[in-house]
C-alpha cells in the first residue's frame, strides 16, 4: 500500500496536498510503522505556524521545497523491523508525521522506549525524538488513547508552564491572564494553576466560548476579549498568551500598567500573528518546555520529574472525564481527505471547543 502524507505550504498554511509514494525498502537498523491515530488540536496550528522559528518543519522534511509535514502527536505499531530490539507488532505512542506510516531509526533503545537517530533529527530536542513502548509507559491505558493523543502533550506543556511560574514566584504577580482560554494547553495550564494558593487564574476567551470556559471550573474568572479593559488597570499580572494575537497582546501591554511578565506559548489566532514590536511594559519571552524539562531532570533526575508528571497527568485526565458533562467529547476522522479537511477548519479556528479530533490518515 502506497504511503499518503498531508503537505503544507510553509508560507501559506491553507494550501495543502496530499501526496502518494511508494513506500521505500528499509535500511538495516530501520523499522516501519503504521500511524494509526493521532489528535489534531491548535497545538499542531502552532507547530506550523512557528515551524521555522521552533524548528517543527524539520522533524519530518517533506523533500520538497517549501511544503512541510506538520507533526502530530499519537499511536502506531510496528508492521517491519531490521532493529533487534524493536518487534513488528509494538505499539509505540510518540511524534509523527501526518502520513499513514513511518520509517524510525532506533536509538539507545531501553526497556521503556527509543530515540529516533536518524540523522536529520540530530540536534532536535530529544522531548520530541523520543518513542515510548506502551507496554512499558506508566501514562498509558488503552482505553484512553485518544485522551492521551489529544491532552497529555498538551498537558505536559501546561505542568511545565505552571511549574516554571511558580518557581519564578509569579513574578511577584496575584493574577495570571490567560489567552484562548478554552484551548486545551491553556486550560490545563489553569488546571494547575488553580491548585496554586494566592494566585487568580483569569481566562480571556470569546463571547462563543464564555460559558464552556466557565463551565470547567478551572478559573477563578472569565472574561471575554471585549471585556478585558473591565479588569482594573493597575493589577498586577503575569499574561501567558496561547493567542499569539498582536492586536490583543497590544492592548494587554497599553492596559495594564503593572504587567510583570509576558509568557508566549502558543499561536492559535494565526490571522494576527506577529512580532513583539514597540511594547509598553516586558517584552514577551517564548516559552520553550523543554527548556524547563532539562532544568528540572537536573534537580530531580528523570524518574523524579516522571513521577510527578503522571500524578499530576491522572489528576488531570480524570476531572477531564468526569461525569456528568466531560471536558471533552472524541470525534474521529478517517482517511486523508478527511484529515485535511479537518486541519484547515482548524486552521480557520472553527470547531467546538468541547471536540477533541482524533485523525488517521488511513481510511
Amino acid at each position: 500500500m502506497n504511503t499518503t502524507t498531508l503537505l503544507v505550504r510553509q508560507d501559506a498554511l491553507a494550501t495543502t496536498t496530499l501526496r502518494s509514494t511508494e513506500p521505500a525498502a528499509l535500511a538495516d537498523g530501520q523499522v516501519r510503522v503504521q500511524v494509526e491515530h493521532f489528535a489534531l488540536t491548535a497545538n499542531n496550528i502552532t507547530y506550523a505556524a512557528m515551524g521555522d522559528m521552533l524548528q517543527y518543519w524539520q522533524f519530518f522534511p517533506a523533500g520538497e521545497p517549501g511544503w512541510g509535514i506538520v507533526p502530530v502527536w499519537g499511536f502506531a505499531t510496528v508492521q517491519e523491523s531490521l532493529h533487534p530490539d524493536v518487534a513488528v507488532g509494538e505499539r509505540l505512542y510518540g511524534y509523527w508525521p501526518m502520513a499513514s506510516e513511518a520509517v524510525l531509526s532506533p536509538h539507545k533503545a531501553t526497556a521503556t522506549g527509543f530515540a529516533d537517530g536518524a540523522a536529520h533529527r540530530t540536534g532536535l530536542h530529544p522531548v520530541y525524538n523520543h518513542y515510548l513502548r506502551c507496554g512499558a509507559d506508566p501514562f498509558y491505558h488503552p482505553d484512553t488513547e485518544d485522551i492521551q493523543a489529544l491532552l497529555r502533550p498538551l498537558f505536559i506543556t501546561s505542568w511545565l508552564i505552571d511549574d516554571f511560574l511558580a518557581d519564578q514566584g509569579f513574578y511577584g504577580a496575584g493574577t495570571l491572564l490567560l489567552s484562548s482560554a478554552s484551548s486545551k494547553t491553556a486550560y490545563g495550564t489553569a488546571f494547575q494553576l488553580a491548585q496554586r494558593a494566592g494566585v487568580q487564574v483569569v481566562g480571556l476567551t470569546s463571547r462563543a466560548n464564555q460559558a464552556f470556559c466557565e463551565s470547567l471550573g478551572c478559573y477563578h474568572r472569565v472574561v471575554t476579549y471585549e471585556d478585558l479593559e473591565q479588569i482594573a488597570a493597575e493589577t498586577p499580572c503575569v499574561y501567558i498568551d496561547f493567542a499569539g494575537s498582536v492586536a490583543l497582546r497590544q492592548r494587554i501591554h497599553q492596559h495594564f500598567t503593572q504587567l510583570a511578565y509576558n509568557c508566549a506559548v502558543g499561536a492559535s489566532h494565526v490571522g494576527d500573528l506577529g512580532g513583539a514590536g514597540q511594547l509598553p511594559g516586558p517584552r514577551p519571552v517564548m516559552f520553550f518546555a523543554p527548556a524547563q524539562v532539562k532544568k528540572r531532570t537536573g534537580e530531580w533526575g528523570a524518574q523524579g520529574l516522571n513521577d510527578r508528571l503522571v500524578a499530576a497527568w491522572q489528576a488531570f485526565s480524570s476531572a477531564v472525564q468526569a461525569p456528568p458533562q466531560p471536558w471533552i467529547t472524541v470525534q474521529r476522522h478517517l482517511g486523508p481527505q478527511a484529515t485535511q479537511a479537518l486541519f484547515l477548519d482548524l486552521l480557520r479556528g472553527q470547531g467546538d471547543p468541547r471536540t477533541g479530533h482524533i485523525a488517521s490518515m488511513r481510511p
